[in-house]
């Protein structure tokens, strides 16, 4: 609940000089409603300051508390005793994979806004490179823990870890181990490229590589460990999941999609402010520059 309410906050913060803008620009209702969730704003320069410190505050707020959610719930499987789970490398590990997931969506869902929008001038091809890179990053982060997952494995000497992860490489559960290795340790790799990076079919591709190996890590760590308990007479055959649990899943995407649509609907998908600032900007650079003396 605090992730979530730093988050929505942090949200809306960011969109109050945007909803100040979109009330001059609608009729009918839909003005009071921007006029309401603008809170008064109008732009003065003691409104700005008060802003920007509040929004600097929330995003340094909002970077130690995602380090320790994820973490919390690495914990929630390393403080059990269930091999495969107890383990110390799952906090960076499960941040990692955080990042890298949220990388991956990003540039899944800016490409279609790109494209259907048209916002070739504002989200441009170096966006997306260096979109590119951190995802490579983040993907050597991911392959280094899962060398030292498998390294710790082996060091510390103990039957029921080795044999769970010699099972998830080679049992029932081996295709999805070796395809979210490959999805996400592997794959990414073709970005040291500069030609993948900045080619907008490969990068989208990738990422939802990357975003269906987070998906198979999560399952491969759950269901692969709980399949090997510590009494073999509870190892039972591959797990098949219902007819339910697949329509919860299909919801929860549906619901993100749905959710998402209803924001790019309703509010600025780009942030008018920020436009307005860069173009400020760019404005005064080309008036100094006008006004050098030719000798200059």
């Amino acid at each position: 609940m605090t992730y979530l309410t730093v988050s929505v906050t942090f949200l809306y913060i960011g969109l109050i000089p945007d909803m100040a803008e979109l009330q001059h620009r609608v009729p009918g209702w839909r003005r009071r409603v921007y006029a309401v969730l603008s809170l008064g704003w109008v732009g003065s320069d003691r409104q700005w300051y008060h802003y920007m410190s509040l929004y600097g505050f929330l995003a340094a707020l909002a970077v130690p508390l995602a380090v320790s959610v994820h973490s919390i719930v690495s914990w929630d499987f390393a403080m059990a005793i269930t091999s495969g789970w107890h383990s110390t490398i799952f906090a960076p590990y499960f941040v990692s994979g955080a990042i890298f997931s949220g990388v991956a969506m990003m540039i899944i869902l800016l490409l279609p806004l790109k494209t259907l929008f048209g916002l070739d001038v504002y989200i441009t091809r170096l966006h997306f490179e260096n979109l590119g890179k951190l995802l490579l990053t983040m993907s050597l982060f991911m392959g280094y823990a899962y060398g030292m997952e498998f390294f710790t494995v082996w060091y510390s000497g103990s039957i029921f870890e080795r044999d769970t992860f010699f099972d998830r490489v080679t049992g029932q559960y081996a295709p999805f181990t070796w395809a979210m290795l490959i999805c996400n340790a592997i794959l990414p790799l073709l970005l040291f490229w500069k030609r993948i990076r900045t080619h907008l079919g490969a990068l989208l591709c990738i990422s939802f590589a990357a975003l269906i190996g987070m998906w198979l890590e999560r399952y491969v760590i759950v269901v692969s460990s709980l399949s090997r308990g510590f009494d073999p007479a509870s190892w039972g055959e591959l797990y098949q999941p219902t007819w339910v649990e697949a329509s919860l899943t299909a919801a929860s995407f549906a619901g993100f999609f749905l959710l998402f649509l209803i924001f790019v609907k309703v509010f600025p998908c780009i942030s008018i402010s920020e436009l307005k600032e860069d173009a400020t900007a760019t404005a005064d650079v080309d008036v100094s520059v006008t006004a050098m003396p030719e000798s200059v």
